[in-house]
């Protein structure tokens, strides 16, 4: 198994270098040809989406559909599989970042009974609460 970087998945997502673009698919094609496994953290996956957002401009509901395709991908392991696809469905209809669902969701699996937040717009959403 191989972990991959932010650089490498938006290199991959987005194809907007042309020589980091080629190899970062080279790898995707490599490792399912292979039969390998390419590892791709929830730590990543926020980064990620930060940068489509912030930076190309995607909407969320795009980048949730593209990560949810993404993890289906046979060549693609999860950490925190069920986390992440918690997360990204949260996040595909909610108004927070994916980062709040992904450590909302750490911390009810931790056995938190909510997350306590200062962010107003997640107030009324399930496992958040007002400080």
């Amino acid at each position: 198994m191989i972990g991959v970087d932010t650089n490498v998945l938006v290199r991959f997502l987005v194809e907007d270098d042309v020589q980091q673009s080629k190899r970062a698919g080279q790898l995707f094609r490599r490792a399912l040809a292979k039969g390998e496994q390419l590892f791709i953290s929830d730590v990543v996956l926020c980064e990620v989406v930060w940068v489509l957002e912030g930076a190309y401009r995607v909407p969320r509901g795009e980048i949730a559909a593209l990560l949810l395709d993404l993890a289906r991908a046979k060549q693609v392991e999860l950490g925190d599989a069920d986390i992440v696809h918690r997360a990204l469905t949260a996040f595909q209809a909610g108004n927070g970042d994916f980062a709040d669902y992904v450590i909302r969701e750490r911390a009810l699996g931790a056995g938190c009974s909510a997350l306590v937040t200062f962010e107003k717009k997640l107030w009324a959403e399930a496992g958040f609460e007002k400080v």
